[in-house]
């Protein structure tokens, strides 16, 4: 776990230079927009770091009192009441251990961030993540393609109001000797025309801007669709 923390943070600080390097020959009023963006996603990933961090530093302070619970119930024989313990422990830890181990360790470090923030918004998840050391992108672009679907992805999720109704779906893998991705969530948006525009309201489409570029600059493909209750994104990249 530490070493996600450790990975995330090197790419938030990887996006803060490219960030500082793009000021230099940007138009004064797209530095400006960029600044609410960048300010924006950073928030967002060291809220992420922040959660996963508390949830494990909390589980370990509490280690030392379920050993010595543990330890009475030995002590007296308690052997029913020791097995309930430790089931109830291992059912603790499940829920805050949502390590997902996709096979790329910068992958798994983004992966499981946004999956640690989506749980803590009681977002039902299903992922299915099986990545090759070697994927037809960088890692900061795969921290920026992925990192803003999912974000889309918790915000629609965020507008519903019923907590059942929340669910974000993720695969991501290589299909037909292609790296292939796709995620789906529930949404309460309506279908847009021509282009699927950013709901975030004026200058904030940065994100779905730069999915675009990637995708077109590696000659991938790109599909977004909306079904009635549910927004989809899919993305295919040949391997060069």
């Amino acid at each position: 776990m530490e070493l996600i923390i450790a990975i995330v943070s090197i790419c938030i600080f990887i996006a803060l230079l490219s960030f500082s390097i793009l000021k230099i020959w940007l138009p004064g009023y797209m530095v400006r927009e960029m600044e609410q963006y960048q300010n924006k996603l950073l928030e967002r990933q060291f809220e992420e770091i922040d959660n996963t961090y508390r949830e494990m530093r909390g589980w370990r302070h509490d280690y030392k009192n379920h050993m010595q619970v543990l330890k009475i119930y030995v002590e007296n024989r308690q052997w029913e009441n020791a097995r309930d313990y430790i089931v109830q422990m291992n059912e603790d830890l499940e829920s805050i251990d949502h390590v997902i181990k996709t096979g790329n360790i910068m992958a798994d470090a983004i992966v499981n961030s946004k999956v640690s923030l989506a749980k803590k918004k009681d977002i039902k998840l299903d992922v299915t993540a099986k990545i090759p050391k070697e994927i037809p992108m960088t890692d900061v672009e795969f921290c920026v393609v992925f990192g803003n679907i999912m974000d889309n992805a918790i915000e629609a999720c965020e507008k519903l109001a019923s907590k059942e109704n929340k669910f974000i779906r993720v695969y991501i893998g290589v299909f037909k000797k292609q790296f292939y991705m796709f995620v789906s969530n529930s949404t309460d948006q309506k279908k847009r025309t021509k282009k699927y525009l950013s709901m975030k309201g004026e200058g904030h489409g940065f994100g779905l801007q730069r999915i675009d570029k990637i995708i077109h600059d590696k000659n991938g493909y790109l599909n977004r669709q909306n079904e009635p209750g549910v927004f989809a994104t899919e993305i295919m990249l040949p391997y060069i």
